[in-house]
């Protein structure tokens, strides 16, 4: 363990804005839901199981996304620890199981971690882990929803923040979502040297791409159908299992993957208030995830008010690693 994370010892401090039983998610599910091409945003795949299962898919052969970009981060790290400069918080988004953040402590000495996630009894058990192992590091966790706002504690140290989003999980909104999004980074970076670092898909053969999100095992699959058992949950819904089947596709034209939940029968589903007929083979939207061409993507940092960009890619050019500055 370096210096730089001994200097602190205090316990880890959780903040929690993240209410998975509040009106407004389900008046948000239930949108989805009643649309006429019935939907649900991604982030509600990340219950506690579904997370454990995420980490389950990032370990398949099919998974490349995971491999290749720790792959970039391991053969560039001396570099990107250079350009990166001093980090006072690093702020982990989408933390998981902070794993991919934990491989940068070495490298970069952050005086400060703070893992944001939604999936906050998930958040609990890792930092638990990473306390354990990092006495000395101050740990601010965020149970929080930064699909829609990103909002950070006053505890969290203003200068040198560096964002950190991997896995290329910026897939999961459309361009122009995205580029909301990066704008709220920006601004959360402050005027005291921010910066993010990134990992982005890149556009490949549709076969791979279609292999990543069907996999043999079937882990996906289950990933996919845990979020009615997610939905039973917050909504008091009656989604049976048996009744559907995970779904993945590529549509070029949009370069995105997607995945469904496929009705096998025609099947009613309820929930107080509510009703929802699905005829056989009409399907949920669960995820989109756009692939990227590495100027397209440089476009929308700067778009969202980055600048200095650079980013590292693997010898077969699958995926990108960004850094910028803001």
């Amino acid at each position: 363990m370096s210096a730089t994370l001994e200097t602190v010892d205090t316990a880890p401090r959780y903040y929690q804005t993240f209410h998975p039983d509040t009106h407004a998610v389900r008046a948000e599910l239930e949108q989805g839901l009643c649309a006429p091409n019935a939907w649900v945003p991604p982030k509600f795949l990340y219950d506690p199981l579904g997370s454990c299962l995420f980490g389950a898919i990032t370990q398949l052969p099919e998974y490349y996304p995971t491999r290749t970009e720790q792959a970039i981060m391991a053969r560039y790290a001396d570099e990107i620890a250079q350009r990166v400069g001093g980090v006072g918080a690093l702020i982990d988004l989408g933390a998981g199981d902070c794993v991919k953040a934990e491989r940068l402590f070495g490298r970069l000495c952050p005086r400060q971690y703070v893992p944001v996630d939604i999936s906050t009894e998930y958040l609990r058990g890792a930092v638990a882990r990473l306390h354990a192992g990092y006495p000395g590091l101050d740990i601010v966790a965020l149970g929080q929803d930064f699909s829609h706002t990103l909002s950070l504690p006053e505890d969290v140290l203003d200068d040198g923040r560096l964002f950190f989003y991997p896995g290329s999980s910026i897939g999961n909104w459309s361009p122009e979502q995205a580029l909301g999004m990066l704008r709220q980074v920006r601004e959360a970076c402050g005027e005291r040297g921010g910066s993010l670092l990134i990992g982005v898909d890149r556009v490949k053969d549709e076969r791979t791409l279609v292999r990543a999100y069907d996999d043999a095992l079937q882990v996906t699959a289950a990933f996919n159908r845990n979020l009615l058992l997610h939905l039973n949950r917050v909504l008091r819904a009656d989604f049976a299992l048996a009744d559907w089947r995970h779904l993945a596709c590529f549509d070029a034209a949009r370069s995105r993957v997607e995945m469904h939940l496929q009705a096998n029968a025609p099947v009613t589903v309820n929930w107080p208030g509510h009703s929802r007929e699905f005829s056989a083979g009409e399907t949920i939207h669960t995820e989109c995830s756009y692939k990227y061409e590495p100027t397209d993507f440089a476009a929308l940092l700067d778009a969202a008010g980055f600048n200095d960009i650079a980013h590292w890619t693997d010898a077969q050019g699958w995926f990108s690693v960004f850094h910028a500055r803001a």
